[in-house]
């Protein structure tokens, strides 16, 4: 029985994530434009093909690899192409195709991961550079206090609808990355911000946070306008970091382990699927280690 190309083993092999392993469709094509532009480069044909030289010709390339505005490959950005081909290699094993081994392909070594998260302090002013009585002010307001009473992806925030929200509990499930369900609340503050956002709203989109345009039925906010609108607020709160709705995630994080909160418990509450993605605010944690330590450890002298 002769052996199935590379192209056809490819398409199992994203309909095998798509199905057996339950991942999210932007998963499935990340995989597929990693995967794509690697047996494009190698002009690979057959497993056969897929050699360790031609992987490490091929981490060369992404090393190396400039835009028209020189703007070299992030390491993550690399990692994320090599871990698509191992994927690859794994799911040829299981399916008994002889090629290369996955074991033979490492990750380069990455720099621990720095988290930009802003004090509570900072919070407060970000969210009072935008209170006013205007629906927009209202509208803004509401969406800083629901990024950081829920710690929701920008993603999930933009894709709620009002019916979704339940102000009386101050608690509703979110759909997240890989389809997963997870339940988050409302401080009292964002119910207070989110009420009094949705009085003033007399629209009739189902869209929890829209684009408030003066007649006519306004427009769902995208990822990108939720991203200016927190921006906008950081440069009129004289924030001087890089601000963005993720930022507001991370502090999220930061502000519950701070009071106490373990780290699993985050975990769910981010809907982080590996505690090991949890793991990247230890700047929280070690220093709460160090206090109990300090507080708890008998110093000889």
């Amino acid at each position: 029985m002769p052996q199935a190309n590379l192209q056809e083993l490819k398409r199992e092999f994203l309909e095998y994530l798509e199905i057996e392993r339950d991942r999210s469709p932007l998963t499935v094509r990340n995989y597929d434009h990693y995967l794509g532009k690697f047996l494009y480069w190698s002009k690979a044909e057959m497993p056969d093909d897929i050699t360790a030289e031609a992987v490490r010709g091929f981490r060369l390339y992404l090393n190396r690899y400039e835009d028209e505005k020189g703007r070299k490959l992030k390491r993550i950005t690399q990692d994320y192409y090599i871990i698509a081909i191992r994927g690859f290699l794994k799911f040829l094993a299981k399916r008994d195709v002889r090629a290369l081994s996955s074991e033979k392909i490492e990750l380069g070594k990455t720099k621990d991961r720095q988290v930009e998260f802003l004090e509570l302090e900072e919070v407060e002013r970000l969210i009072n550079s935008t209170r006013g009585k205007k629906p927009e002010n209202l509208r803004n307001v509401a969406i800083l206090e629901m990024l950081f009473s829920t710690g929701l992806r920008v993603s999930e925030l933009v894709s709620l609808n009002i019916e979704n929200v339940n102000l009386k509990t101050g608690e509703f499930s979110v759909r997240g990355k890989g389809d997963k369900i997870r339940l988050v609340f409302l401080s009292t503050s964002a119910k207070i911000a989110l009420n009094d956002y949705l009085l003033r709203r007399k629209d009739l989109s189902p869209a929890l946070f829209v684009s408030l345009k003066e007649g006519g039925n306004p427009s769902r906010l995208t990822s990108r306008t939720m991203e200016r609108i927190v921006k906008k607020c950081a440069v009129a709160a004289g924030i001087v970091k890089k601000i963005t709705p993720h930022t507001l995630r991370h502090s999220f994080a930061t502000d519950l382990l701070r009071n106490g909160a373990d780290l699993r418990s985050v975990q769910e509450m981010l809907g982080h699927s590996s505690i090991t993605t949890t793991q990247i605010y230890t700047h929280v944690t070690n220093k709460r280690l160090k206090e109990i330590h300090n507080k708890f450890h008998s110093d000889k002298k």
